[in-house]
């Protein structure tokens, strides 16, 4: 590496994102320009290429497998305090050119969309990265590998007496820094490292701070009833859940379509912002979204006892709007037809009343003209 070439980090993990080693403010300002920056890939051998002008990079890392281990993608061990267990990993040169690697491991945490990260190249560990040592009782190791060359890396993981009852995250890593243009760049392929210790284990998904709102429609019967809270993992148990998320009215009546997710596992002590919308929820006016979440833990993991499954709920007003105005656009129609129907109705008796009056007042008139033809003829006759 030249003295004042800034080394700019990529990633290919397998089956979780890590984090590249930032060097300095150009080398974060080249990355902009040149690269996309960190990538992830799910498969059981992890790799990073890249075309160079002397030919592609290639790297590729898996766990050991015999008789007893294949088809393993990541580390998982039960080891209690004191103990040390011994495995080995599997590094290839997957590419056309030789290439020095460097192999460590570090702590695990989990990223904020929820992914299985790894603290930055030049951060130390403190957690089970520190525990793991390779061949010489170093915690890092310099492999030169010739294109399509592998080596088998014996390691150990130690687990101090003092250690906490739990599930303690981390990951081995492969990086190899190369050139790319102006820069150099870290490529890292990362496997996963679970060390669970037996003990006083605490499972605790908590489900706080839970806002909603609502999105009404022109279908006062339809809208989105938007749903966000926080979960952390307060226990020291790594876990997952099955989520429902959904809406219920008045007496407990189901609203809108409940939505069911996969909680991705959290580590212990992580926090993750969980956002969820609802559909088809009507303007019912009093709604009350609630999260069911129940527990789970990963089937190579220590048995944490039973899970209770985490409920919250909160109360939301809405006011329908649109249903208020068809109810008064309704209203008004249907006041507009009685007074229609009233004022006809008094018009009509009216007019009735008016023919009778005038049939009498012409019945009257003719009967006194009749009085007085036949009182006249009598005069005349005397």
């Amino acid at each position: 590496m030249s003295r004042g070439q800034p080394v700019l980090g990529r990633c290919t993990v397998q089956s979780f994102p890590t984090r590249a080693r930032p060097i300095s403010r150009l080398a974060a300002l080249l990355a902009l320009a040149f690269l996309a920056g960190t990538a992830a890939a799910i498969a059981p051998a992890a790799g990073s290429f890249a075309e160079g002008d002397d030919g592609t990079i290639g790297i590729s890392g898996a766990p050991l497998a015999d008789a007893n281990t294949t088809g393993r993608t990541r580390f998982s061990y039960q080891v209690s305090p004191g103990q040390t267990v011994e495995d080995a990993y599997v590094v290839a040169n997957t590419g056309t050119v030789a290439q020095t690697f460097a192999v460590f491991a570090t702590d695990a945490f989990n990223s904020e969309d929820g992914g299985y990260g790894l603290l930055d190249t030049g951060v130390a560990p403190s957690d089970a990265g520190a525990w793991v040592v390779f061949d010489g009782g170093t915690t890092k190791l310099d492999i030169l590998l010739q294109p399509g060359e592998s080596k088998v890396v014996p390691f150990s993981v130690t687990v101090p007496a003092d250690a906490a009852p739990g599930d303690h995250a981390a990951g081995i890593v492969i990086s190899a820094v190369s050139p790319d243009g102006q820069v150099l760049v870290d490529r890292r392929v990362g496997t996963r490292l679970y060390v669970r210790v037996p003990g006083e284990l605490q499972p605790n998904l908590t489900v706080s701070s839970m806002t909603a709102s609502y999105e009404p429609t022109l279908n006062p019967f339809a809208g989105d009833t938007t749903v966000t809270f926080t979960v952390r993992n307060a226990g020291n148990v790594a876990l997952g859940a099955d989520m429902i998320v959904g809406v219920t009215g008045v007496f407990g009546v189901g609203l809108g379509a409940a939505v069911e997710e996969e909680l991705s596992e959290m580590l212990p002590g992580s926090t993750r912002t969980v956002t969820v919308v609802v559909p088809g929820v009507g303007q019912w006016v009093y709604l009350n979204p609630y999260v069911s979440m129940a527990p789970k833990v990963d089937p190579e993991a220590l048995n944490p006892g039973p899970l209770s499954v985490v409920h919250r709920d909160i109360v939301i007003f809405v006011v329908p709007w649109v249903l208020l105005a068809l109810v008064v656009i309704g209203l008004g129609v249907w006041a507009w037809i009685r007074f229609s129907r009233s004022r006809n109705d008094r018009n009509a008796k009216a007019w009735i009343e008016h023919t009778e009056a005038e049939a009498r007042r012409k019945a009257d008139a003719e009967r006194d003209l009749v009085g007085a033809g036949e009182g006249s003829r009598g005069v005349s006759e005397s």
